[in-house]
This record gives structure tokens, sequence and C-alpha cells, in this order.
């Protein structure tokens, strides 16, 4: 058993794979699209707006030709969450009901004491925070603050808000009583350091503290609103092990049960929003933080809920994020409806101004399609009443309206809009055909060319030409591919030329292939790779699985790729023998110089 399982039986490993098909896996992250025997889009571990990112479901792989990442079902987990091997069979396994040992045997989750020494500050931390908020003359101010927010003690306990002191070293000496590690501290995003010194000071100061949490509830990161003026008004934890703000909702932990109960995610852009409207009864709300929307959160809501519902502020800056969210959410293949928030308010001021019921009444059950907050929106754009802003103002809707694949949508939205403008229903459908028709002639071959992870694609004669590798580097590449697909080739390699393989990777990729087909074990690509846990090594197979190679191995092809591989040392030693010729001829030595002369033709002989 490989020493990076741990403990974990093979036979889990393989139910684990037997169970999660990697179209399945990687489809609840990442929108996939059928090309020929592969699928594709884009990888939701690099930026890119063309994919490169490759799913191939006859060898339960995927692979990103961007980024070169690339696995199987669980290593994609892994990558995608940031967990351990055994953490993500253990989670894989628990979602599939399938039985993990118990006892001796059982799984064991390797220790990461650093990891679970800064859980336990944070953790601590927030409980102290909140002590000083409630129980202490420090925190007065700060719960004045959350009372006239409309926060209850209730909503403050169950969030865990805090209040850190206007002061340098509170946390410092706190954490410095409980012998943790303030080097450790910092690194992990408690403490900071004094430019001019190597002394720790506390990074959140005269601030109310809503604790961020992860999926699973633990503690991993801070917000920090200042009481009163100041900048920043919002201060987050930085990254850290334990944070990665582009891939971590506010409030998931729970929401979560709501969330799968409705497949609804309400998102906001801020914790007060996410606190004001649970206690108005809207627990499937979360929020981002303090950061734009980025495709990993995309991704994660569309494992969890089918329709979203954006809930940003009512202001200019809230609106213009709206339509950033809108494309986003919907590259996803998510369904996505807004709420329109009436004079600038943001959600929580709503609450508190028309209360609970009017709020999911209408911000919420009453959310209009992405269509209907386009036309709301670009509508304040233009001076309606002049004829130049309803021309203008026309010109900006109708290609929104033309691509929308509905006909019933089209015709109910310009009757809509000859109705507000007062302008023939007639005119603005004939113009409406015209934009739609110019639209379908202007689409690039292919399929889904409306969808934004089909865009950015190479112009005739543009195509970057690929990266040429030598001879034998290709000769290995095909020899493995081959070996993968088929244990004889494998075993026809073995005895011809073993682990004399020129780069270190492709020898060491082939000695573990000689192992696996030893246990007797079928070509499986998913399941080698599982029995590998090199990162480098993974990534390798993965590549190499991407070659075409012909169905079924022939011998001929097996021999002149073992040829060009052998080619490496027999140059090697060519080029050794020509400096040894060139030392003989300066030193006089012309007998030894002929000799050797013969040699070298012998050797290019073969």
């Amino acid at each position: 058993m490989n020493a990076g399982q741990g403990n974990i039986p093979e036979k889990v490993i393989d139910a684990v794979l037997e169970q999660h098909d990697i179209v399945d896996t990687v489809s609840r992250y990442v929108h996939l699209t059928k090309q020929g025997k592969y699928m594709k889009g884009l990888c939701p571990f690099h930026s890119e707006k063309t994919p490169s990112f490759t799913v191939t479901p006859d060898r339960q792989i995927f692979y990103c030709y961007g980024c070169g990442k690339g696995g199987n079902a669980i290593k994609f987990r892994m990558e995608i969450e940031g967990l351990s091997f055994p953490e993500a069979v253990k989670t894989m396994a628990e979602e599939s009901h399938i039985a993990l040992p118990e006892g001796q045997g059982a799984v064991v989750i390797p220790p990461n004491p650093e990891r679970d020494r800064l859980l336990q500050a944070y953790e601590w931390t927030a409980k102290f925070y909140h002590f000083l908020l409630k129980n202490t003359e420090h925190g007065k101010a700060a719960m004045e603050y959350l009372r006239s927010r409309g926060f209850n003690d209730k909503v403050i306990d169950q969030f865990q808000i805090g209040f850190a002191p206007d002061r340098w070293d509170t946390l410092v000496q706190f954490l410095t009583k409980r012998e943790f590690d303030l080097s450790e501290m910092e690194k992990g995003g408690l403490l900071s350091k004094r430019h001019e010194s190597d002394d720790f000071l506390d990074r959140f100061r005269g601030r109310v503290i809503f604790p961020i949490h992860d999926r699973n509830g633990k503690i991993i990161a801070f917000a920090g609103r200042i009481l009163g003026e100041g900048q920043p008004k919002y201060l987050n934890s930085p990254e850290s092990k334990l944070f990665n703000k582009s891939r971590i909702l506010y409030n998931l932990h729970q929401a979560k049960a709501s969330i799968r109960k409705l497949r609804q995610i309400v998102l906001f852009e801020g914790y007060g929003d996410v606190i004001s409207a649970w206690e108005a009864g809207v627990q499937n709300g979360v929020a981002t933080m303090g950061t734009s929307l980025t495709e990993s959160h995309a991704a994660l809501m569309k494992t969890m809920a089918d329709e979203i519902v954006i809930c940003y502020d009512g202001d200019r800056a809230g609106q213009a994020a709206v339509m950033k969210a809108i494309s986003l959410l919907e590259g996803v293949g998510l369904s996505v409806r807004v709420s329109v928030l009436i004079e600038g308010l943001d959600p929580d001021e709503f609450i508190q101004k028309y209360g609970a019921d009017r709020f999911k009444r209408q911000m919420i059950d009453g959310a209009v399609s992405t269509t209907k907050f386009k036309l709301i929106y670009l509508k304040k754009n233009h001076i309606l009443l002049e004829e130049d802003g309803k021309i203008a103002y026309t010109k900006e809707v109708l290609p929104i309206i033309a691509a929308l694949p509905s006909s019933t949508e089209r015709e109910v939205y310009l009757r809509e809009l000859a109705s507000e403008l007062q302008l023939s229903f007639e005119s603005l459908k004939q113009d409406c055909n015209e934009i739609r028709q110019s639209m379908q002639k202007n689409m690039p071959d292919g399929d889904n060319n409306d969808k934004r992870w089909n865009n950015g694609r190479h112009k005739k004669g543009q195509v970057s030409a690929p990266t040429l590798l030598p001879a034998y580097h290709t000769g290995e590449r095909r020899l493995l591919a081959m070996m993968l697909q088929d244990a004889e080739a494998a075993s026809y390699v073995e005895k011809r030329l073993g682990d004399a393989f020129n780069i270190d990777d492709h020898a060491a990729i082939a000695a573990y292939l000689y192992a696996y087909y030893a246990q007797g074990k079928p070509p499986d690509i998913s399941r080698f790779m599982s029995s590998l846990h090199d990162d480098r090594l993974e990534k390798t197979v993965s590549s190499i699985s991407m070659m075409d190679t012909p169905p079924e191995w022939n011998v001929q092809e097996l021999d002149d790729c073992i040829r060009e591989v052998q080619k490496v040392p027999q140059k090697r030693q060519i080029d050794k023998k020509k400096e040894e010729m060139i030392i003989a001829e300066r030193s006089g030595d012309f007998l030894r110089a002929a000799q050797i002369a013969s040699e070298i033709i012998a050797l290019e002989r073969q």
C-alpha cells in the first residue's frame, strides 16, 4: 500500500472511483460540453476564455492543457476543495454510502498540526472578541451600533459577532498567554507586524468582528467593520492556509440546509444583509467576502442550487455589480433572478424600513428575470421623454431581447417596450428579427456559441504552433500511452527497455506500471493514478493519456519508439567518444585517435 494513501484499503478507493463518475463529479463545478469522445469546459483552476479543460469519460480522467492539472475524480475533489487524499476519499465514500473500515483499519486523516493550531486560535479568538463585545466597557459603543442596526442578542450570539478594541496588543497578549507561536498567528492572518521592527500587533483594532466559517462550520477568518469613520470600512483576514476568499461564501455553513431544501441561494453583498435577512426568515442567504463574485463561487453554488436570487444594494455600484454577476452565474448554467431594490436602499435598510414580510414578498418572491433587470438598469441611462432618448434606449435593449431563445419571451418584452415607449410593436419586432438574423450569421462554427465558455476561439490562420519535443521524448510518451492501455504492451516494453527511459519521471511511471500490472490489475488509468500519490507524476500521466494512440498496440510501433529511446544513450556515448578523439589528436596520439574513430563509426552504424 502506498504511504500517501494512509491506511485506506484499495477496495475502498476502487469503490469510490466506481461510484463517482468523472463527468458527474466535474459537472458539479464546471459546465461541460461534448466534443467527440471528450467533454470540454473552462478550467476551474485558472482563468481562461477558451476552454482547455478536458474530461475523458472512457478513461475517467480530467486534464487541463492550460495549467497542466490532471487526475481522476478523487484528485479533482482534492484540488477543487483543498482536501488531502484521505479526506477526499472519506468524503466521497460517505456521500456514496460506502462502508469505511473501523477500529484498527479505520481511515486515518494525517495530522496537520499547524492547521489545527490555527483553527484553535481562531475559535478562541472569536470567543474572546464575542466576550469583549457583550461583557466589557470596550464593547459598549459596538453594542449600541449593532442594536441600531436591529441586531438583538439572539442574532449576535448565533453569528458570534464580536468586538476588537482600538488597542495595539489586546489579542497579542491573549495569544501569548495561551502559548501560541506569534509568527504562526501572523502567517494565519490574526496578527500583523510593525514595518519598522519585528514586533507583533493586533490586525483588527476598533472594529466589529464577524467570524467567517468554512462550509463545515469551522472559523477560518474574520471580517472587521470599523466603528465610526475611517478606511477601509471593512477589513478581511488575508489569504492563509485556511482562507481562500474566492472560494468561501459567508454563512454557507448555516444556510446549506435551507439551500439544499429549496435548491435556491439568495446572494448578498454584505454580512449585515445576510444577518438581517436571516432574522427576516430568509435562511438561504450567503455573501462574498468583500470581493466580487468569482468563477469558483459560481461553480460552488452550482453544486448546491438551481436558482440564484441576486440581492445587491440598490445604488448604482450595486446594480453594476449585478450585471457582472449575471453573466458569471448564467455561464455555469444557473437560473438567475434579481431583486430590484427601490430608493437606492441596501437589503438591510429595506428590511428595517418596510419589514420582513414585504422583503420576502417583494424582493425574494418578486425578484425579476435577468432580461427584465437589464431593461430596468439600462433605462436609467436615458431620458425617455425625449425622442433621442427613446431611440438610444431601444438600440441598447433590442439586442438583449433578440438574444432570447424563446419567441414567446421575445414577444412579451417587445410588447412591454412598445407600450412603455409608445412605439409600434410591429416595427420593434421587425428590428428585433433583423438583429437576431445578424447575430446568427456572425456566430462562428461549433456548438454553444452563445455561451461564454465557447468564446475567444482562434481566428483562421491564427492557430498557435505546438511545441515540438525531441523524438526520444515523444517516443517515451507514446510507449507509456500504449502501456497505460494494455498490460501486454507494458510487458513487451519491460523486457526490451525496462527502466532505461531517459526522462526520470517517465522511468518512475514505467516502474509504477510494471508493479501495478504485476499485481494482476487490469488497465485502468484512473485506478492506476490513485496509486501514484505524486502530484507531478499524476499530471504527467494525465497529459500522456490524452495522446492519440492506435486502439490496439503493435510490435512495429513499440519497436520504433524503443529504438528512438535507445538512441539517446548511444548519441551521448558518440559525443563522449568524439571529445576523447579530439583530446587524443591534440596530444599527438594519432593511433588512439584512429582507434576511437572506428569505434564511433561502429556506434553510428548501430
